[in-house]
């Protein structure tokens, strides 16, 4: 599977025009950089409570599906990372008050990538039911979106066309 590719200009590009240059990833990769992805999603990204969570993953899967009904795969595919981000971060606050996971900064050298890097995970809290429940509503709407039947059909056309 290729990379992400972190060397583009992200904030320059409109990848719905240029889809050629989108890269899938792991995970989340990229989920804070696509335009115009980033700038139409983010607007619905709420995690806070089991209700904001509840209205962003519906607005934000209801964008999940418009997207694939226009035939475009990037988006689909940053909606998805959007409501897989909207699971991890809720999942982290609920692990750790205050939602830092790790010790220490991020490595420079490292910005915009997953993983600890080397640094040490913080004690986990006693779980925030709040929040959890939160992770679980995003939860629940990431995996109707891997398992759509339609999203999996564009994604391996996308890797077939592009890489």
């Amino acid at each position: 599977m290729p990379k992400f590719d972190y060397s583009l200009h992200y904030a320059e590009l409109d990848l719905r025009a240029h889809p050629e240059l989108y890269r899938v990833g792991r995970g989340e990769q990229g989920v804070l950089l696509v335009q115009p992805y980033k700038g139409e999603l983010l607007p619905h990204w709420r995690f806070a409570t089991p209700e904001a969570a509840r209205e962003s993953s519906e607005a934000i899967f209801g964008m999940f599906e418009e997207y694939l009904r226009a035939g475009d795969f990037v988006g689909a595919d940053m909606a998805r990372k959007f409501l897989q981000m909207g699971f991890t971060r809720a999942r982290r606050y609920a692990n750790h008050k205050g939602g830092k996971k790790y010790d220490g900064p991020v490595p420079q050298d490292k910005k915009g990538q997953s993983g600890a890097h080397g640094r040490a995970e913080l004690p986990r809290q006693p779980e925030d039911p709040v929040k959890a429940e939160a992770a679980r509503i995003f939860k629940a709407r990431w995996d109707e979106a891997e398992a759509n039947e339609d999203y999996a059909r564009l994604k391996k056309a996308h890797r077939a066309q592009y890489g």
